[in-house]
């Protein structure tokens, strides 16, 4: 075999063992197979709810805010990480989706008061929530609206707390991680949210209160981590 197939074999090879590394039991696999069934709530990779998880369980998250559902699954993911006694925030425009994500909790073993879903549009329910009162924000709903998460993550979190989008490696027609537009040093691009993941990967390496990683799972995990003052 070739080199370059060799590499090509073991890279996949590798991808697969990841990817199987954390398996979903039964109460993921029934999220994730509702929010298929349901349509228009994509839900996270096994391997991004890891990590996920891991990043919850890291800070010791007590209270953490999701912005889309994804049916249950991600919420899952992170109730597992998070401590006895904390609260997921999880708000989506979808009544069905959250229906189903109470329905996955429920089935999990987690009380009603492990949790709090808000019906309506992120940027109309994240001015409502506590400056400084959360340890976690993840995102993973309207990509268009992603800068506009980050302004409210930096107001919503507490030193040391984390930021998180889903779909940050999200590709262009060229299949490669599309670059900022003209105000961020990149050519324009004609697809909204693609434009909007490129302004937020520039806006989150750029800013000196975040400490950014940008996570190669799933279609891309950007992360930050908020600096004390």
């Amino acid at each position: 075999m070739p080199h370059r197939e060799a590499a090509i074999a073991s890279a996949e090879g590798t991808r697969a063992y990841i990817d199987e590394f954390v398996p979903e039991d039964e109460s993921l696999l029934a999220a994730r197979s509702n929010a298929y069934e349901v349509g228009g709530a994509i839900p996270v990779d096994p391997v991004t709810g890891a990590a996920l998880r891991f990043l919850a369980a890291a800070i010791g998250a007590k209270s953490v805010v999701e912005i889309g559902t994804g049916c249950g699954t991600s919420g899952l993911w992170l109730l597992r990480g998070m401590r006895t006694g904390s609260v997921l925030t999880s708000v989506d425009v979808e009544p069905e989706h959250q229906r189903l994500a109470r329905a996955a909790f429920v089935d999990a073993g987690f009380g009603s008061s492990r949790y709090r879903l808000i019906s309506g549009r992120a940027l109309e329910v994240l001015p409502r929530l506590a400056d400084g009162a959360y340890d976690m924000l993840f995102c993973d709903a309207d990509m268009q609206e992603y800068p506009e998460y980050l302004d409210a993550a930096l107001r919503l979190l507490r030193p040391g707390g984390i930021v998180a989008f889903d779909g940050a490696l999200r590709a262009d027609g060229d299949g490669d991680p599309a670059p900022a537009g003209p105000a961020h040093g990149g050519p324009a691009h004609g697809d909204p949210e693609t434009a909007a993941i490129s302004q937020v990967r520039e806006q989150v390496r750029a800013d000196e209160r975040l400490v950014p990683l940008l996570l190669p799972v799933g279609d891309g995990l950007l992360v930050a981590v908020k600096r004390a003052a």
